[in-house]
């Protein structure tokens, strides 16, 4: 079970609201490249995020670029999930490859600063403040087995490939 606040954002936050362009120069050095994700759409974002909150986005979340940077610093961030009505492919792949969940969902009645419980098994997200229950598709088996690993790096090394 995750739990934590929600972070509400928009339509079409790409990658390039995600990571800043204007710090390309540092993305060798992910500890600090983290320290400015979400920068362009909410300064203060990095500051009041804790580990497990939620961001949660509107339609197209991740477009653009194929940073695979974002998720990333996104997660090291502390965020624990992210929830949004469409996401491109690349961005949730590159997701689900560094261990965050990207659930797609409508995220219409979930506000900003609102806390949830999502249980990643049963496909349910429970708005806590408000009392709602969404639901998302379920993720093959596959896919859990990497997320519950921390990544598919961390699959492949503890089980050498994937069992599908």
């Amino acid at each position: 079970m995750l739990k934590g606040r929600a972070f509400k954002f928009g339509n079409d936050i790409s990658t390039d609201l995600i990571i800043p362009g204007k710090y390309a120069q540092i993305r060798s050095n992910l500890p600090e490249l983290a320290k400015h994700v979400m920068e362009d759409a909410d300064p203060t974002f990095v500051t009041r995020v804790k580990p497990g909150d939620f961001i949660v986005g509107g339609k197209n979340f991740g477009l653009g670029s194929s940073r695979e940077h974002a998720p990333i610093v996104i997660k090291m961030a502390g965020v624990s999930a992210i929830l949004a009505k469409s996401v491109a492919r690349i961005f949730f792949r590159n997701a689900i490859n560094i261990g965050l969940p990207v659930l797609v969902c409508d995220t219409d009645k979930i506000n900003d600063g609102d806390t949830l419980e999502v249980d990643l098994e049963s496909s349910t997200i429970k708005d806590v403040t408000n009392g709602n229950v969404l639901t998302f598709g379920k993720i093959p088996d596959v896919m859990l087995r990497i997320l519950n690993e921390g990544g598919l790096l961390d699959y492949i090394q503890k089980y050498g490939d994937i069992k599908v």
